[in-house]
């Protein structure tokens, strides 16, 4: 169909295409995990000092804070009854203000510690000291299970500060500064880490976290013989890809569109993340919001007309593909919201397009995810590898499919 052919220039649809992917995804893991080729390599390949994943029997009373994006969640979590594996949550979610995602690290961790200690004292636990775990979902250098230095800020977060500190200690001294609670031992990981291991308290055969929410990533469980920066050749350790910064060397420039470019050149990190703004919730919808801005102005949509809505970025959000997807009558109300003067052929028009736009960023997000669940196979010389993969994220809970 003509209205989606600039899309298909991208060449993502094709099974050599997402053969390429994977491939390319592989050889920067390996750069990633070298002592020596990992300062340049575009996916980080982090160790996480994560050395096993749940057996099940895990028992406890714990804190746990997830930042990861625009809402950062506050939870307790007792752990009861092993042989049934009781999970008892309480939780909070706290926004973050866009100024605030754009302002000083201090601010940052001073309204972090304002919600904890609001939540502790809705719990009545202010009096207690309890083992907090902490998902920082950016890419950090893991030093130890609770030091772990920023490397650089990503999914619209610009903090001043922040980048190449500790931020384990940043979010203690926020803590210290309000002097009315405190908390236990930290543990330190990422969101994969996360999910992978939640999953794998129910599901011991559970070696690779993904999200698939406002950023993307990945981890998986790598023979630590491999991980060449860390002493040690024994067991296994988990491994934050930072799969987001595949393409960040040019990898990608072959399967890019004008589309992926316009919004990689207008984030305020361009160049970074490259394969992270194919994919994730925070840049799907201003590529749908472009597609639609120029198939319109080649007056194969909407009669020609762009509204003043749509011509504006980031005014079409990523939900509203979900939405779409989800039916036509979703599709023929979000167009009228955006002040579009449409006819059923228009509707049906975007609709494909955000169905495209979506199948491609799952296309790719397999292709990657082949590669780890390939690694792990080769790594143990088996001929076939059953796992499970923990997956998490809005995009992948609120997508119709």
């Amino acid at each position: 169909m003509p209205v989606t052919r600039p899309l298909h220039r991208g060449r993502c649809f094709s099974l050599q295409s997402i053969l390429l992917t994977s491939n390319g995804t592989l050889k920067d893991l390996l750069r990633g995990l070298g002592k020596h080729s990992h300062h340049k390599a575009p996916v980080k390949m982090l160790p996480t000092f994560v050395r096993a994943t749940p057996d099940g029997t895990e028992k406890g009373d714990f804190l746990a804070l997830d930042l990861g994006g625009t809402n950062f969640r506050v939870l307790h979590v007792r752990v009861e009854e092993e042989a049934q594996k009781v999970l008892k949550m309480d939780s909070q979610i706290c926004a973050i203000p866009q100024e605030m995602m754009l302002g000083t690290g201090e601010q940052l961790f001073d309204h972090i510690a304002t919600c904890l200690g609001d939540f502790l004292e809705s719990q009545n636990l202010k009096g207690k000291t309890l083992p907090l775990g902490f998902t920082f979902s950016f890419p950090c250098e893991q030093l130890e299970i609770d030091k772990s230095i920023l490397i650089r800020w990503t999914k619209g977060f610009n903090c001043s500060g922040v980048e190449g500190k500790d931020v384990v200690q940043l979010l203690k001294e926020a803590i210290h500064r309000r002097g009315d609670y405190d908390i236990g031992s930290v543990a330190m990981v990422n969101d994969t880490v996360g999910t992978m291991m939640s999953c794998g308290y129910r599901d011991q055969s559970c070696e690779i976290g993904m999200i698939i929410g406002t950023g993307t990533n990945a981890c998986y469980m790598e023979e630590m013989k491999n991980v060449k920066r860390i002493e040690g050749e024994d067991g296994r350790m988990c491994i934050n890809t930072e799969w987001g910064g595949f393409g960040d060397d040019g990898s990608l420039d072959d399967i890019l569109t004008e589309f992926d470019v316009e919004v990689d050149k207008t984030s305020i990190n361009p160049g970074v993340h490259i394969f992270e703004k194919m994919i994730s919730g925070m840049y799907l919808g201003e590529i749908v919001r472009l597609v639609l801005v120029k198939i319109t102005k080649d007056k194969l949509l909407f009669k020609g007309q762009i509204s003043e809505t749509l011509g504006t970025p980031g005014q079409f959000e990523t939900k509203f593909i979900s939405e779409i997807e989800d039916g036509l009558e979703n599709a023929k109300k979000i167009l009228t919201e955006l002040g579009l003067d449409w006819d059923p052929v228009d509707a049906c028009v975007v609709r494909l397009v955000c169905d495209t736009i979506s199948s491609r960023s799952a296309r790719l997000c397999a292709a990657a995810l082949a590669t780890l669940v390939n690694r792990i196979r080769n790594n143990r010389k088996l001929d076939h590898l059953k796992t499970t993969v923990g997956v998490d994220g809005t995009v992948y809970r609120k997508h119709p499919t």
